[in-house]
């Protein structure tokens, strides 16, 4: 089968397009088709030899959709989707024709999504899933997220699904009329000492829940929040270290929630795609656009243009 594959790590140079034997399914896991795959920053860091953890040779790829063709009889011929911690790591992923995982490890596909937009969401959506749940996020919760991003947009939509009271905060003028278009109360970020005032406006007492998806506003997140919020981070900055006012934070109560998608493997991802994808397929979550879609043989240059920082969302077709 066609791949991609790099044998060391350091720069992109060492992603190549190879052939490779097609995967054999083993006990309890499926072959599947992949029609579809998203390119993830994380992709391209594991390429760059930021996961001192991935074993090599390595395939690498998290988030998919495909059709089963071997496997569990009652899996046989099913469009499905997934993403997990295994996947490019320290198993092969699904940048390429084929990947082999565990058979609990696949969700149904929303009937409503395209392969194409399926593979789009996985690690995005799953990641503020997983925020929402462990910040306790639930009907009538004020929320309050920061950031312009993939994860930031699964955030503000999945918790518009469960009743929440939703507040996103970003810098780009662009940005925050893009978000008002769409229905989101929305804050334009200016300078961190302005935070608390402007969430103080619109939620009085502050804010339940603070998911900040840049790593940037943990600080200026703590007087902004509510006695016995959380808070939930899944960034820092380059160097890994913010100054967290910690007097103000435990005088409210606070809680921070680290989020790392990284935690769940392929089983554990296939539950959330399973409780979250229904909501696609009833018309409460929005269908992903403007995706930019690549043949497999293009995935070098679209490393590339992912390292360089594109807005786009790309995903490589086999």
């Amino acid at each position: 089968m066609k791949a991609l594959q790099f044998s060391r790590t350091g720069d992109l140079a060492a992603l190549q397009s190879v052939e490779v034997p097609t995967p054999v399914p083993g006990a309890e896991q499926v072959l599947v088709q992949i029609k579809a795959a998203g390119l993830n920053p994380s992709d391209v860091k594991n390429v760059l030899g930021r996961f001192p953890y991935t074993t090599l040779p390595r395939i690498p790829g998290r988030d998919f959709a495909g059709v089963v063709v071997d496997g569990p009889q009652a899996l046989l011929g099913q469009e499905v989707w997934g993403t997990g911690k295994e996947l490019g790591f320290f198993a092969d992923g699904c940048h390429a024709e084929y990947v082999v995982l565990s058979a609990k490890g696949v969700a149904p596909k929303p009937r409503h999504l395209s392969f194409a937009q399926a593979a789009s969401l996985g690690v995005p959506y799953t990641t503020a899933w997983d925020a929402l749940q462990r910040s306790q996020v639930g009907s009538g919760t004020r929320l309050l997220v920061i950031g312009g991003g993939a994860v930031a947009t699964a955030a503000l939509a999945l918790a518009k699904v469960s009743g929440a009271q939703v507040l996103a905060a970003v810098r780009r003028p662009e940005q925050a009329e893009a978000l008002r278009a769409q229905g989101y109360a929305t804050l334009q970020l200016t300078e961190s000492e302005a935070l608390a005032a402007q969430v103080n406006d619109l939620y009085s007492g502050g804010a339940e829940v603070i998911f900040d998806t840049t790593g940037f506003w943990l600080p200026a997140a703590v007087p902004a929040l509510a006695p016995f919020g959380r808070i939930a981070i899944i960034a820092a900055p380059v160097d890994g270290h913010v100054q967290l006012p910690a007097l103000a934070l435990y005088r409210r109560g606070g809680s921070l929630v680290g989020i790392n998608s990284l935690l769940y493997g392929v089983d554990a991802c296939a539950l959330m795609l399973e409780q979250f994808g229904r909501f696609f397929d009833q018309g409460l979550l929005p269908l992903p656009e403007g995706l930019v879609e690549a043949p497999l043989e293009q995935g070098l240059e679209r490393y590339a243009q992912v390292n360089q920082g594109t807005s786009e969302k790309i995903i490589l077709v086999p």
